[in-house]
């Protein structure tokens, strides 16, 4: 089992920036790719950003060049950087990490955390 804990949402005005951090534990060793999904009222949930094990970085499209994914594997945490903030950034953020059978014996599992709450005001 892995656990995700999620923090650092909140109120910012529209061009500030916010970090959202993301710490698992559990069966840390199994998890591979580690990412941030988002939820906007009335849309389907989208992916941000992920991060494989080795670094590899994923990011959509809506947030490139505004946002940065990074992780810390001492810390088993994952950080998502936001800057530039946009009205339409405003949604429940969600952590998430994939338990990967290449490191651990066990089907492939995705974990989730709850939601952080960004609200970016115009």
């Amino acid at each position: 089992q892995v656990q995700l804990v999620a923090s650092g949402g909140g109120l910012v005005q529209a061009g500030g920036s916010l970090r959202l951090s993301c710490t698992a534990s559990g069966d840390t060793l199994c998890i591979s790719t580690m990412g941030w999904y988002r939820q906007a009222p009335g849309k389907e949930r989208e992916l941000v950003a992920n991060i494989t094990r080795l670094g590899t970085q994923y990011y959509g499209d809506s947030v490139k060049a505004r946002f940065t994914i990074s992780r810390d594997h001492g810390k088993n945490t994952v950080y998502l950087q936001m800057n530039s903030l946009k009205f339409e950034d405003t949604a429940v953020y969600y952590c998430n990490a994939e338990r990967d059978p290449y490191y651990c014996t066990g089907p492939p599992i995705v974990y989730w955390g709850k939601g952080s709450l960004v609200t970016v005001s115009s």
